[in-house]
């Protein structure tokens, strides 16, 4: 069984839609650059170990992510899961868990990377809108894709509605992606495309499509 630990900044809608799920892991600990994130009351509450890394004690970029990874690493994660986690991190960083770091954002990458995607989605007059798995890299939002779901832009859309169509969509495919990375289901390929192996039954035989529970 696979070991995962979950850096949040925030509530932790994504955590909690990652712990419901009951996946075949162990969430060994949730760790946040922000004293109050009521995520780490929600760790908590489901007896998981916290850490609170504040960056406002770095002065550098660099100190901060070397603190961060030494708490990470006494862990020892299969994979790192960034859930409402508000801070740019290092290449070096990055670099330490290339392959094993995983993000959310609520856009249809490449489109509309960085803040403020639902506004910004609005006022582009899209018509599809949605959140994207991805694999992190060192360019900020980029990163080999992992899952996606779109929902559609209704007419009248706020800022607010629009934003919580799409956080329900998160909600359902972040703990899936998870769940394939644990059941080593993903590849990522030489060009940096994800591919994802179908399910095998007890037999040995492959499932098509798969069926996931």
């Amino acid at each position: 069984m696979k070991t995962i630990v979950i850096l949040i900044s925030g509530r932790g809608s994504n955590l909690l839609a990652i712990l419901e799920a009951r996946l075949p892991l162990t969430v060994a600990a949730v760790i946040s650059n922000e004293p109050q994130a009521g995520g780490l009351a929600t760790a908590k509450q489901h007896g998981i170990p916290t850490r609170v890394v504040d960056h406002r004690l770095h002065r550098e970029r660099s100190t901060f992510d070397e603190a961060l990874s030494a708490e990470i690493d006494v862990f020892k994660p299969d994979l790192v899961v960034l859930a409402g986690f508000m801070r740019i991190l290092s290449a070096a960083f990055v670099g330490r868990y290339r392959g094993r770091l995983i993000n959310i954002h609520p856009s249809l990458l490449p489109a509309f990377t960085g803040l403020h995607t639902h506004r910004r989605a609005l006022a582009a007059g899209v018509k599809l809108h949605g959140c994207t798995v991805h694999f992190v890299t060192p360019e900020l939002d980029h990163g080999p894709i992992v899952i996606q779901a779109a929902v559609p832009v209704m007419e009248g859309d706020s800022e607010q509605s629009l934003a919580a169509r799409v956080l329900a969509e998160e909600h359902r495919v972040y703990p899936q992606a998870v769940r394939w990375f644990c059941e080593d289901r993903l590849n990522i390929t030489p060009q940096g495309l994800v591919t994802l192996k179908a399910a095998q039954a007890a037999s040995g035989a492959l499932v098509s499509p798969p069926r996931d529970s």
